[in-house]
């Protein structure tokens, strides 16, 4: 009887440690599937984002608009993203530019992806007409034309170094303008892009038989050592990557030249886009 009795409870106690370690393993293995769940809605929200666009939302007065789909605006600060300035935008989505009229105080929304910028969302805080001073844009620049030589002017480069374009003959130059506090990926930053994909292209052939130069047309700001900074920042410059800047005036003398409109006021830089190609010769 009592080996009976034993054996029973030697029994039952085994099934107890049975039944404890089926709930261990389940209990744990739930842990895992809801751990495993929860990892997986992690990452499905991180891919959804890949896409996404960044917002960036400040006020404004219209200067001019431009149907169907363009506005310049002379806007506040976006925080954290861009200083106030002037600059023509592209308008999408639900923004429409047959609502806005030169004189319009807003207030904007701006969407940013990948290398592409444009206005989502506008409203209209009060409508004035635009004082005529504000309208007005900088003469327009007499570009050399195409075949003809390109007067001589000396800059100074992110490693404060002299440089003349007339120690370049004989070299193929390239030759655009950016200022290094412009954030639109579709402006100054594209120029930088584009500048580094000839340069990784053609490496082989940097400053020995092709040179680029980035001109500065913001050179309050835009010292020598920023420019290293921001030449830096955008995995730019190296051996023939020229970031150019020197006084007010000689700037400007340089960017008539090839055509570039910018004017600056009360800190707000507005300017048009340009690339430009200087043959061994000096000839545009």
């Amino acid at each position: 009887m009592n080996t009976f009795c034993h054996e029973d409870t030697k029994a039952r106690n085994h099934e107890t440690t049975k039944v404890r370690f089926v709930q261990s393993v389940f209990s744990r293995f739930g842990v895992f599937v809801v751990s495993c769940f929860r990892v997986f809605v992690v990452m499905l929200m991180a891919v959804a984002c890949v896409g996404c666009a960044h917002h960036y939302t400040t006020t404004g007065l219209v200067l001019k608009v431009d149907p169907p789909a363009s506005v310049t605006i002379s806007h506040d600060a976006f925080p954290g993203f861009m200083d106030a300035m002037v600059m023509p935008f592209d308008v999408k989505g639900d923004a429409r530019t047959e609502k806005l009229t030169a004189g319009d105080r807003v207030r904007f929304r701006l969407a940013v992806k990948g290398e592409r910028s444009w206005v989502d969302k506008v409203d209209v805080i009060s409508a004035a007409p635009v004082d005529a001073g504000l309208q007005q844009t900088p003469a327009v620049p007499v570009l050399v034309p195409v075949g003809s030589p390109l007067p001589d002017f000396e800059l100074t480069d992110q490693a404060n170094r002299r440089l003349a374009l007339s120690s370049l003959k004989g070299k193929v130059v390239a030759v655009t303008f950016v200022y290094t506090r412009c954030p639109l990926p579709d402006y100054c930053p594209r120029m930088v892009t584009n500048f580094r994909a000839i340069r990784d292209r053609f490496a082989a052939r940097m400053d020995r038989d092709l040179v680029l130069l980035t001109i500065s047309f913001d050179p309050k700001f835009d010292t020598p050592e920023t420019l290293a900074r921001y030449a830096a920042s955008q995995r730019a410059g190296g051996p023939g990557w020229h970031f150019l800047t020197g006084d007010p005036a000689n700037i400007e003398r340089v960017c008539n030249a090839f055509g570039i409109q910018y004017w600056a006021e009360e800190g707000m830089i507005t300017h048009s886009l340009q690339t430009a190609v200087i043959d061994r010769d000096g000839r545009l």
